[in-house]
């Protein structure tokens, strides 16, 4: 890029507002226009980015004033406008998940190669405190042995939004990629995943109150690891628990909060807060697009994790263990 990079995009949710705050602080960048789907949250999104809205997702990806397309809408679309994008020539960030299969992922990166284009998935989790600073000790631990990952969110009175629609959130570990990509970026190649899955349905409806995933997994390395995703009524607390333990020690953390633990010895571990990401996965797009800086995450370690995401959605259905 040797220009201003004029950007669009596709939703007005937490995400969009967090890329439109980034785009329109980055000299390099300019916000031009953004799609919606409810007309409060579009004119507050309008009035507060002083951005033109336009009238689909269609006319958004294919406008020729426009060079990066950012997509933070529900799961379900992400990978046909990721495709329109595409093949219209534009750069793309999309939030994850990339698509609901690895075979449409492939396909997106394919493109985005023919095209010579960037197609950029973020995964915000591996840029935050907790991640770095679990890196940071895992040496520390010697050779991990089992890791536990749980996030369960309480929920009274589920909303009739997307995020709680069969269709449009997909798959929990599938929508919720950042479950398996933490592990995977951590232990590497799965060689086996057993998943389980339960839902509470909204009656008549395609939407749920509450669901549970639970999957095993076994890398390559020979670590067990265990993650459990789950949200909605069903549920009395909210829980954020990471536990790894090691043949020389464990990590265990509670939300940010954590310890390191070696015998009696216990070493509390801060790992701070999660607030800028959003932020700083742009600033670090523009730094690519640019300078040619690299990027933290490559769009194929995105599309690995869909893939132990997709075994587990299909032990959940079968109710064999997957093996890769």
């Amino acid at each position: 890029m040797n220009s201003l990079l004029k950007v669009g995009i596709v939703g007005t949710g937490y995400a969009a507002q967090k890329r439109a705050e980034a785009v329109q602080e980055d000299q390099r960048s300019q916000l031009r226009y953004f799609v919606g789907n409810r007309p409060e949250n579009i004119e507050t999104f309008s009035q507060t980015y002083s951005v033109p809205v336009l009238n689909s997702w269609q006319q958004l990806a294919t406008h020729p004033d426009l060079d990066l397309i950012i997509i933070a809408n529900i799961n379900r679309d992400h990978a046909q406008i990721a495709k329109t994008a595409l093949l219209s020539g534009k750069h793309v960030i999309v939030e994850y998940p990339l698509a609901f299969t690895t075979t449409e992922g492939q396909e997106l990166i394919q493109l985005a190669q023919q095209q010579n284009k960037l197609l950029h998935v973020e995964h915000i989790e591996l840029l935050g405190g907790l991640h770095n600073t679990i890196r940071h000790y895992l040496p520390e631990i010697g050779e991990v042995f089992f890791a536990r990952y749980t996030t369960t969110a309480l929920q009274r009175m589920a909303p009739r939004r997307w995020t709680y629609h069969k269709d449009l959130f997909g798959f929990p570990f599938i929508a919720g990629l950042s479950r398996i990509h933490r592990l995977t970026n951590l232990f590497g190649a799965v060689a086996s995943v057993s998943c389980q899955s339960r839902y509470w349905d909204a009656p008549e409806t395609g939407y749920f109150t509450s669901c549970l995933c639970d999957a095993q997994i076994r890398f390559t390395s020979g670590l067990m690891a265990q993650a459990t995703y789950g949200k909605g009524e069903a549920f009395w607390y909210s829980d954020r628990t990471f536990e790894l333990h090691g043949d020389q020690g464990s990590l265990i953390f509670v939300g940010e909060v954590g310890k390191l633990i070696r015998g009696k010895e216990e070493t509390p571990l801060e790992s701070g807060p999660r607030s800028g990401l959003f932020k700083k996965d742009t600033q670090l797009v523009l730094d690519y697009l640019f300078e040619q800086q690299p990027l933290y995450v490559k769009v194929e370690e995105s599309l690995y994790a869909l893939k132990v995401a997709q075994a587990a959605e299909q032990s959940s259905l079968t109710g064999q263990t997957i093996f890769l």
